[in-house]
């Protein structure tokens, strides 16, 4: 059975001026409320409210943090392999695993129109929340959220495809063919347009005890911007926000002692979390990333015979498993391992997957999983309701030891590290170097996919460490090139020719 899927192609008038707005009270619960206006907004103060909490919602769209998206980060990285059968996704997810990507996968198109129309939804909110019958403080902290989202959204397209239309509000109705909204702006506009969304974010939002669980928080939006420094190589910038966080405890935050439960329910919203992508149960079942869970659960192979878990994609490569040293707990945490008869394997929640002559693939993405017996759902199996971790204090304390490293703080460095080594039973390091840290930084985060950005922004840093990994994993990694994905055909055609291509496709 092929699972890969029928692709929709908007036009530019969608992604510019975003299409019918849906926004509801909360997350899960409170029905859409139609499109909400200038007049709505004046006249009622919940109006602005539920106008971002559909800028929130939009991120359960499936080619934001999908199946699609799971192929543009972890199966094109060195983290992950396409999996499931060979035939399965050969011509999208198999162009990815082998970093051989045409502008005509619809894949990418579906990528760039989400983050496209999510944006457009972010400026909607923007342009209204002004003018909300709500008071100047509440104002200012839902711009702020906004403002975070669409520097999230911003910062996912430019380490996806390099420069992109850089559109900061909704443009009037006339301008629909004007060319400038069309032509990319350089990566260094987008960035800049990024981070000044994000200082207004650090300054209006509040911390994460003085808001509702999900929302934006100072945390947050401070741990994004060190990251968008670390990728410019902003060291003291990416130092000085993650120290705040680390040593003023900014809304309290602290590691959880159990690696494993960061990805189970147990551990949604924990004292690691810094942001999440929210879902839950709601009556129409729809409060979740659609078929983010099946997309990568066991698959049924060789004698079948029993009801699997999903469709197999994205499973760890061998290049993952022989980057963990022995007895470190991440490994077991992050990678199903498909055992031999008569046991085969059972999991966490007693689950038991049969013996590898009944399954696929060898090896499984531990950390997508979600309970159908142990966890909540409401029964679709195609909406299970994983929360999908963007932001943690482990990352946090990874930018802080890279920065501090580069800064010649190899102390603080150390201390970073070896909070991470502890809790993964490993034993403390005695002295610190960027490779160290750069393999912490894998098996901490593997499978978040963070992976093949992680390892562009490297070979900027360390010329060859790139083209490396990546052909220690059997990847040929082009140098001015893969660094980026193709612009989507389609999008291109839309433009008129105003959006140009990446190099080398």
């Amino acid at each position: 059975m092929n699972h890969t899927k029928q692709f929709i192609r908007l036009s530019l008038l969608t992604v510019l001026f975003g299409t019918v707005l849906t926004a509801c009270n909360d997350f899960l619960t409170t029905p859409p409320q139609g499109q909400i206006g200038v007049a709505a907004v004046q006249n009622d103060p919940a109006a602005a409210q539920n106008l971002v909490t559909g800028v929130y919602n939009i991120m359960w769209e499936g080619s934001m943090h999908g199946f699609d998206y799971v192929g543009m980060t972890n199966i094109a990285s060195d983290d992950a392999d396409k999996g499931s059968s060979p035939a399965d996704g050969a011509n999208s997810y198999g162009t990815f695993d082998n970093l051989n990507m045409t502008p005509g996968v619809g894949n990418i198109n579906n990528v760039w129109s989400t983050y496209f129309r999510a944006i457009a939804r972010a400026n909607q909110a923007l342009g209204l929340i002004p003018q909300s019958a709500a008071d100047q403080t509440t104002r200012n902290q839902l711009e702020g959220e906004v403002r975070f989202l669409r520097a999230y959204f911003y910062f996912k397209l430019v380490r996806f495809f390099g420069g992109v239309p850089l559109i900061e509000n909704v443009p009037p109705v006339e301008s629909i063919n004007d060319i400038a909204l069309q032509k990319r702006a350089t990566p260094e506009a987008v960035y800049a347009r990024i981070i000044t969304d994000l200082r207004f974010a650090v300054t209006n939002l509040p911390i994460k005890s003085q808001t509702a669980t999900g929302k934006a928080t100072k945390a947050a939006a401070m741990a994004m911007l060190a990251k968008v420094y670390l990728y410019q190589k902003n060291w003291q910038q990416a130092y000085n926000l993650t120290d705040s966080i680390i040593k003023n405890q900014v809304g309290t935050y602290s590691l959880l002692p159990n690696y494993a439960n960061i990805w189970r329910e147990v551990g949604a919203n924990s004292s690691e979390s810094i942001f999440e992508v929210q879902t839950g149960i709601n009556l129409a079942c729809d409060a979740a990333i659609p078929i983010y869970v099946v997309s990568q659960g066991p698959r049924a192979g060789g004698k079948r015979g029993w009801a699997d878990l999903g469709f197999g994609f994205g499973t760890p490569s061998q290049s993952l498993l022989d980057e963990y040293e022995p007895n470190d707990v991440r490994k077991a945490a992050t990678i199903i391992f498909i055992n031999p008869a008569p046991m085969g394997t059972v999991l966490w929640d007693g689950y038991r997957i049969p013996s590898r002559d009944s399954v696929e693939n060898d090896r499984y993405n531990y950390k997508a999983y979600h309970s159908r017996t142990a966890e909540k759902n409401c029964g679709v199996n195609d909406r299970l309701p994983k929360n999908l971790r963007i932001m943690r204090l482990g990352e946090v304390l990874l930018i802080h030891a890279e920065a501090a490293f580069a800064l010649g703080n190899s102390a603080d460095a150390l201390t970073d590290i070896n909070k991470l080594r502890v809790r993964a039973g490993l034993p403390a390091q005695t002295t610190i170097n960027r490779e160290q840290i750069w393999h912490e930084r894998r098996v901490e985060l593997a499978m978040e996919h963070d992976r093949f950005f992680d390892l562009v922004r490297q070979e900027s840093v360390q010329p060859g460490r790139a083209v490396q990994a990546f052909a220690a994993h059997g990847k040929t990694f082009i140098k001015g090139k893969s660094e980026v994905f193709p612009i989507p055909q389609t999008q291109i055609q839309l433009s008129g020719g105003a959006l140009t291509q990446n190099p080398g496709y």
